[in-house]
């Protein structure tokens, strides 16, 4: 990963700190340049307004092997950046309050630049959630929260890959990728039919999970920015704060369905 883009001669573009990105990774395929990032979203935005109209014409398919294959192949990558990062810094003894990005071409710091970059193409990848959804005629999971989470989270990620693809940003992305190790291993094992389905009593823990992962990462970002950590100033609260939306949205809809029907399922 670290060679990419060597012999690439890098592009002049008008963007705002242009100039600061990061040498190691500005080079690297889907990162160098800006006009990657509203391409991709206009075209996954594009999908989610014009596909379920298409599609409506046509019956629901079922993409049990698709999806089986796509959920696993996503729990592996997961579980391969999970790992990588975790290891890289820990060779490095980085700290988990409060370590600056520094450019620097060690090994370590290379594996955790690559480990993160893979971070950043997965965003892509889960894409496909979407269109799996529009093709099986699954509306209701076609949400503003779904539809708001994947588009947004791309964005970051190229931003964090552009111009702190080391330091701090491992901590947000080892939590991510460790959900997301759980979250796709359920939807591999939840397409494998009734048999296997009768053991996934653990699904509505899965947004527990997740409303957990975006308060540690908003009290993680909100003391870094408190004790001004040489880190992403102007990037540290602006995480902070993309956090806040996602607990209210992701509360909202645990409550509306896991504690509204629990309490409806007893008063029957």
């Amino acid at each position: 990963m670290a060679s990419f883009g060597n012999n690439t001669k890098i592009l002049s573009y008008s963007y705002p700190f242009a100039d600061l990105a990061d040498e190691r990774t500005r080079n690297w395929p889907l990162v160098e340049s800006p006009w990657n990032v509203p391409a991709l979203l206009g075209l996954y935005l594009m999908m989610v307004y014009y596909g379920p109209k298409w599609t409506a014409r046509y019956k629901p398919l079922q993409l049990r092997l698709p999806l089986f294959c796509h959920s696993l192949a996503m729990a592996c990558l997961n579980a391969y950046i999970c790992v990588e990062l975790f290891t890289a810094t820990r060779a490095l003894d980085y700290s988990f309050s409060c370590q600056p990005c520094r450019v620097n071409h060690s090994p370590n710091e290379m594996r955790i630049a690559a480990a993160f970059w893979w971070f950043y193409i997965s965003k892509i990848l889960e894409f496909a959630d979407t269109a799996f959804f529009i093709l099986r005629h699954k509306w209701s999971q076609l949400s503003f929260l779904h539809v708001y989470h994947h588009s947004t989270m791309f964005a970051f990620c190229w931003i964090f890959i552009k111009w702190l693809p080391t330091g701090s940003t491992y901590v947000p992305s080892l939590i991510n990728s460790f959900v997301h190790v759980i979250m796709y291993s359920y939807y591999a094992l939840s397409v494998l039919g009734p048999r296997i389905q009768k053991f996934l009593w653990w699904k509505r823990y899965l947004t527990g999970l997740q409303l957990l992962q975006f308060t540690i990462v908003l009290m993680w970002a909100s003391q870094m920015a408190f004790r001004g950590c040489d880190y992403g100033s102007w990037l540290t609260p602006l995480g902070a704060a993309y956090m806040v939306p996602f607990l209210f949205m992701f509360g909202r809809f645990y409550v509306q369905k896991y504690r509204i029907s629990t309490v409806a399922k007893k008063a029957k």
